[in-house]
């Protein structure tokens, strides 16, 4: 298996008592989250060896959250601590399905004080798979770190898997800078957008037109989400639609990082077949088989509140074959 190595922001996400407009008493309760976070826990509970970096502040919910990364099997000897800024904060709300708003008390917030001098020397040494997202573009430095990050994993011969995964209110601007998300998933070999972050990226092209160029940059593997209905598949020689299994959505906090989960996971194990990573991205049927378990990752995560909680297991997922 080739270990995940997944970079960026951890937070805590206070999940809100109410879902839509139910009466009562509103209370928050505190879950270990945060993308990239959430996606190296994704993988080690499906029983691959994952590792985060990043950086959290030098507090009680940091802490919190260091602990809840090794709880669940995830190596934190890459996390550093600060005392220049607090760990972030994420109010959630959810509707009656489930679906949820963010209220982000960052910046500032520890995770984008990371620069490149506090990536651990032995990060690259082996191939593995590095995972990212745009969360940790919103600032000039914490961008450059990022971006140098990804060229040094791939200039390593890491496989580089970037979630889209857009926040609009993490921006300054209000809105996520195309030109800097852009630049992050063409460092890529694997991409995930949903369909409402592929409307937003593209601009004036097509879609089709907009994973053409992805794919003449370098992605070998796009997959473009969109909630319950299918996912698309799209490889330089596949153009493929996967239905996720049918479930009642109570929280979706932490469906598209299951999902990435469980596509990462896959490949990691398929990678175990090749000499050279980048083979494990061959094959249609793998790749097929690959997203199907994804699917079944996020349709089993937004059953449950909270992030890491929420994660399944090999057992679990194959409960929803």
């Amino acid at each position: 298996m080739l270990p995940i190595v997944a970079f960026g922001e951890a937070l805590v996400d206070m999940l809100s008592s109410r879902l839509g407009e139910q009466a009562g008493t509103e209370t928050f309760t505190p879950y270990a989250g945060g993308a990239p976070a959430n996606v190296a826990v994704a993988c080690a509970r499906l029983g691959v060896p994952s590792r985060f970096l990043g950086m959290l502040g030098d507090d009680g919910f940091g802490r919190f959250i260091e602990a809840e990364l090794a709880r669940h099997g995830v190596d934190t000897r890459g996390v550093v601590f600060t005392r220049q800024a607090r760990t972030a904060l994420a109010f959630v709300s959810r509707d009656a399905t489930g679906e949820r708003t963010f209220d982000f008390y960052r910046p500032p917030a520890a995770d984008l004080l990371y620069r490149e001098e506090h990536l651990p020397v032995d990060a690259f040494e082996r191939p593995v798979i590095l995972h990212l997202c745009s969360n940790s573009l919103t600032e000039a430095d914490i961008f450059a770190t990022t971006l140098a990050i990804a060229r040094r994993g791939a200039d390593a011969g890491a496989l580089i898997s970037v979630d889209a995964n857009l926040r609009h209110n993490l921006w300054a601007q209000g809105e996520a800078s195309i030109e800097r998300v852009t630049a992050l998933l063409d460092t890529a070999t694997m991409i995930k957008v949903s369909r409402e972050e592929l409307d937003y990226l593209r601009g004036p092209l097509n879609p089709q037109a907009w994973m053409a160029k992805r794919l003449a940059a370098g992605a070998r593997v796009i997959l473009v989400t969109d909630g319950p209905s299918e996912v698309r598949l799209k490889t330089a020689t596949l153009d493929q639609g996967i239905t996720p299994p049918r479930v009642r959505a109570v929280d979706t906090t932490a469906g598209g990082d299951a999902f990435m989960g469980g596509f990462l996971a896959s490949i990691s194990r398929r990678c175990a077949a090749y000499e050279r990573p980048l083979e494990a991205l061959d094959g249609s049927e793998a790749l097929i088989e690959a997203v199907d378990i994804a699917c079944r990752c996020g349709a089993f995560a937004v059953t449950r509140p909270g992030a890491y909680a929420a994660l399944p297991t090999r057992q679990d997922i194959d409960a929803l074959a």
